[in-house]
């Protein structure tokens, strides 16, 4: 599968599409357009691909990676897939908006499918495997791409860090637990392709990040 990665200026949030160039079916994960400049931009890129938005997919549902959820919802009528443990932040959009000090025109997002660790998305003819890596919340998840080396990880792992802990449902311990058990098991080249800033690879963590010492 092919994947696009998006920079939005919500504390710097990547929305990734991935899609299947044989097909056209494309999931949008992580949206975070928060204004009309962003939903353009997302929307002029599935025009000119000819895609068709499927499915929409959230690692975890923290305010950053939700905002553009409505604008999809109404625009492609496409699905919300998440974890069920992240479902408490789905009804508190509105608070962790607040939280936050952005506009309370940010909507909270119900979840039309539960996704369980182990599970396969099928996108097209392309597959995501769902890493359920709690720690960062209790429902955050990773998407792997097997056949094409990448894996999506959210908050979890990033280039050189990893997740903060200190949100509701945050817990360090079992974030690095996760993280071990789950991602670095993935092959070292992997591409890691996290919630902000740039890309790494499973191996150059492993060898690199101070937290996984």
């Amino acid at each position: 599968m092919k994947i696009v990665k998006f920079g939005f200026s919500l504390f710097g949030i990547n929305t990734y599409l991935v899609y299947d160039p044989s097909t056209l079916k494309c999931a949008v994960i992580d949206p975070g357009m928060f204004d009309k400049e962003e939903e353009d931009a997302m929307e002029n890129f599935i025009r000119k691909n000819s895609l068709e938005v499927t499915h929409i997919i959230n690692t975890h549902l923290h305010i950053d990676h939700v905002v553009g959820i409505g604008f999809l919802k109404r625009k492609y009528n496409a699905p919300l897939y998440a974890h069920k443990d992240d479902e408490f932040l789905a009804s508190r959009v509105g608070e962790q908006a607040r939280m936050f000090g952005l506009p309370a025109k940010v909507e909270d997002v119900a979840i039309d499918y539960y996704l369980s660790p182990g599970e396969t998305i099928k996108i097209g003819d392309g597959e995501l495997k769902v890493i359920h890596v709690p720690g960062h919340s209790p429902g955050s998840i990773a998407l792997y791409d097997e056949k094409d080396g990448f894996v999506i990880t959210g908050d979890a792992l990033f280039a050189g860090s990893v997740g903060r802990t200190d949100l509701p449902g945050g817990n360090m311990s079992t974030l690095l637990l996760s993280i071990k058990n789950g991602l670095l098991a993935l092959p070292p080249s992997t591409i890691v392709y996290p919630g902000h800033g740039p890309a790494t690879t499973i191996g150059q963590e492993e060898k690199m990040n101070p937290y996984l010492s």
